[in-house]
């Protein structure tokens, strides 16, 4: 079985027009209607296909559904928009599983807010893992958009959040939103903001206090693999030993690299056991490939063409892993 781990839900014109009632009025004219229906949500499509259709032209059996993080908005005001959008993209999703779920599982987007506690977002994880039979929950470092104002990941900030996560078996997909910084797209904002999530998780103690704790970095880890000898250097032991390939391990990361030299340098850093098969397919990965004619977020192909990796591999990278992070929720 092929499960892609990293895809976002495939939208309509629906909930961009929602986004934009909210944020034109700011809450003035309340919560509003989204109007999606499970009718709605099954004729979205991109490029002409639905998201079903997108996953047999690839040959993936199913794929868990998270919101687009870049829309999520999280550092607008008032904060009870944010809510309100992000529980809109969750049930969209959730209807989404509801029409296929043989095709589909939810994991939920948060309402983080710009300057708010991180249990904020708790009354929306209960609704989704409980109420909607979500599997995990996806996790923005960021919440402030770029304007620096959001503590990193191995601060106690997190604390009330990872205590939960572990106490629930609530597995998380970090993955970076929007960008207010006008010095970089949001495209570079994930790579840069899950190259800090990861340092400053490995600076830490959080898997010391949290042992259980189920992390999954999107895009590979951003930098962290291509620049292994860097923090190799910098991050040592009391007695000079590198400890940093320790703490990296501690964390899950995803296949959504667009080349083969790349994966290659991923399993070999972190190993093949850390790693759950993901595309973002549709997303930023999908442009055609000159090199293989082929769209760039089929990943597939790269995988079984990495002549290192044995069929055990393989199948811990597109199924077995995933099921064993997700557990009790993923059957």
């Amino acid at each position: 079985m092929i499960i892609d781990a990293h895809q976002h839900l495939v939208t309509g014109s629906q909930i961009g027009q929602y986004q934009a009632f909210l944020i034109n009025g700011r809450g003035f004219h309340g919560k509003g209607h989204p109007g999606v229906t499970a009718e709605t949500v099954a004729s979205w499509k991109t490029a002409g296909k639905s998201h079903s259709e997108l996953l047999d032209d690839v040959g993936t059996d199913m794929a868990f559904l998270s919101p687009r993080p870049y829309s999520l908005m999280h550092s607008e005001k008032p904060d009870k928009i944010v809510h309100w959008f992000c529980e809109a993209n969750n049930n969209a999703i959730a209807l989404a599983v509801q029409n296929e779920p043989d095709r589909f599982r939810g994991v939920a987007g948060l309402p983080q807010c710009d300057g708010a506690p991180v249990t904020d977002t708790f009354e929306e994880i209960d609704r989704c893992i409980n109420d909607l039979g979500f599997i995990g929950i996806m996790i923005n470092p960021d919440p402030s958009e770029g304007q620096h104002t959001t503590p990193t990941m191995g601060e106690e900030y997190w604390y009330p959040l990872y205590e939960k996560m572990e106490k629930e078996d609530i597995p998380a997909l970090i993955h970076p939103a929007s960008c207010k910084d006008l010095r970089e797209s949001f495209h570079n904002h994930f790579i840069t903001e899950e190259s800090i999530a990861i340092l400053s998780l490995a600076k830490s103690t959080v898997f010391d206090d949290f042992p259980g704790l189920k992390i999954i970095m999107s895009h590979g880890g951003g930098s962290i693999p291509y620049q292994i000898g860097r923090w190799r250097a910098r991050m040592r032991g009391a007695n000079g030993e590198e400890t940093f390939d320790r703490h990296v391990k501690n964390l899950y990361y995803d296949t959504c690299l667009y080349n083969q030299e790349s994966l290659e340098l991923l399993f070999k850093i972190v190993g093949t056991d850390r790693c759950l098969f993901g595309t973002e397919r549709p997303g930023a990965g999908s442009a055609d490939n000159p090199r293989t004619g082929e769209w760039y977020d089929n990943t597939k192909p790269l995988i079984d063409d990495i002549d290192f990796l044995s069929d055990e591999d393989r199948g811990a990278i597109y199924e077995g892993n995933t099921r064993s992070v997700y557990g009790k929720r993923f059957s």
